[in-house]
């Protein structure tokens, strides 16, 4: 049922109106198509799954996270600010994200209260550590990046981030009140027109704040480029929508008097895990959506596989080597799996089942930043090799040694020893300087 109905929508929010010369009719499509993508990623569980294992996560890195955050604040004097902090997150709970709020900061106090030592300060930063590294796992998946940073940009990025992150919140929280203290902000504060901006500014502050906090993250944490407009669409859609869904939880919290007297002190625990994971989800949900913005080429396919026939993987492995190799040999290398996905019109997770052979055989290599090289010289790369990287997966070996026919093995031997006497003198080289060939490489259908 779900099919037909996803049929008949995709029928017409890819229609031929689409691309109509009605301007309201053409931009009304396109922009539907976000929502529609999202429900259906949605529905698909992918990401409800990596909502709920980063509320696991969560859940054990918290304390570490706010202690060690405490400790940097502190060395820039706004360590105060953490509590108020932490309650601007847990404020749909109401009077108990208050509870909830004032318990952590004592499990913190506790945390600093103890002489840690060496080993147990090592122990806590590699939790925190661990739960960045899980964050950029999941959006990772979002963008269908397969390559994690290399362990040294792990440790040097993650810290910027939980040492930038935390700095920027608080100043931000108490520029406020401090700026409003001043005798000049008074005197403003007592003209008429001034007063009603303010007001008006003061309104918005809190969901601009969480708005730029949502782009900072989405134009950071994955291991891939993501554009500046991008980035600030995924935090304008994921922080507006934080901020409202907030607003309907607290509703909902403030009503749930039945539920506390059902399930009494385990309300609290009950409703921050609700709240947890909602946040978690709304934010992979605009991290989706940035994604879509940048590659608005997968908003009707998803994450949905093309299935790579023996052809297809040949075809591609071929375009690709000849398009790495041309960027090299003209000095400008700058393609990475994602860049060759979108020029290939294919998904990344597909296009990376191909290349990882070519890198298991040493005729690709990827930088720190997953611009992606030939292995050697282009005079020295045989096509033959080529084919046979994707061709050929070690892990076959010996699986139908067993069920092995003497006649079929003779043909298929026939079959490669022809390619390869036809390809013998042909390397990358002569495939790039060959005038026949063009950058155009399309996927069938």
């Amino acid at each position: 049922m779900w099919d037909i109905v996803r049929q008949r929508i995709e029928e017409i929010l890819w229609s031929p109106q689409a691309n109509s010369s009605n301007i309201l009719v053409r931009t009304a499509l396109r922009w539907a198509r976000f929502p529609y993508a999202l429900i259906r990623d949605a529905m698909r569980g992918e990401l409800t799954l990596r909502a709920m294992s980063l509320v696991y996560t969560t859940l054990l890195a918290i304390v570490p996270l706010i202690a060690f955050s405490f400790s940097v604040l502190k060395a820039f004097g706004i360590h105060k600010q953490v509590q108020p902090l932490l309650y601007s997150f847990l404020q749909p709970l109401g009077d108990e994200g208050i509870k909830l709020t004032d318990q952590i900061i004592s499990f913190v106090d506790n945390t600093r209260g103890v002489a840690l030592g060496s080993v147990g300060l090592a122990l806590l930063i590699y939790t925190v550590i661990s739960m960045v590294q899980k964050i950029e796992e999941a959006f990772n998946f979002v963008w269908q990046v397969q390559r994690t940073r290399s362990l040294a940009r792990r440790f040097s990025e993650y810290l910027s981030v939980i040492i930038i992150a935390p700095v920027l919140m608080a100043t931000a929280l108490g520029l406020k009140g401090t700026v409003e203290n001043t005798v000049f902000a008074k005197w403003l504060l007592n003209l008429p027109a001034i007063n009603e901006t303010v007001i008006v500014l003061g309104f918005f502050m809190p969901y601009l704040l969480v708005i730029l906090t949502f782009s900072f993250i989405y134009g950071l944490i994955p291991n891939t480029t993501v554009s500046f407009r991008a980035a600030i669409l995924g935090g304008l859609v994921g922080g507006a929508t934080w901020s409202m869904v907030g607003a309907v939880f607290a509703s909902f919290v403030g009503a749930s008097t039945r539920y506390e007297a059902i399930y009494s002190s385990f309300a609290i625990p009950l409703f921050a895990l609700i709240w947890l994971y909602i946040s978690w989800l709304v934010v992979l949900l605009g991290a989706r959506v940035s994604y879509y913005y940048q590659y608005p080429e997968y908003l009707r396919r998803g994450r949905k596989h093309i299935e790579l026939t023996n052809r297809l993987r040949e075809r591609l492995a071929l375009a690709l080597m000849y398009l790495v190799g041309e960027e090299f040999r003209h000095e400008r290398p700058h393609w990475t799996t994602n860049s060759l996905a979108k020029h290939l019109g294919m998904p990344a997770l597909d296009l990376s089942k191909v290349i990882e052979p070519l890198k298991k055989n040493n005729l690709l290599v990827a930088t720190d930043e997953g611009v992606l090289m030939p292995g050697r010289d282009t005079e020295s790369i045989q096509l033959a090799e080529i084919l046979n990287a994707v061709r050929h997966d070690p892990s076959e070996a010996g699986v139908f040694k067993s069920a092995s026919i003497q006649r079929v093995d003779d043909i298929i031997a026939d079959v490669e020893s022809a390619a390869g006497d036809h390809l013998a003198q042909r390397t990358l080289s002569s495939l790039i300087d060959s005038p026949e060939t063009t950058e155009q490489a399309q996927l069938p259908g």
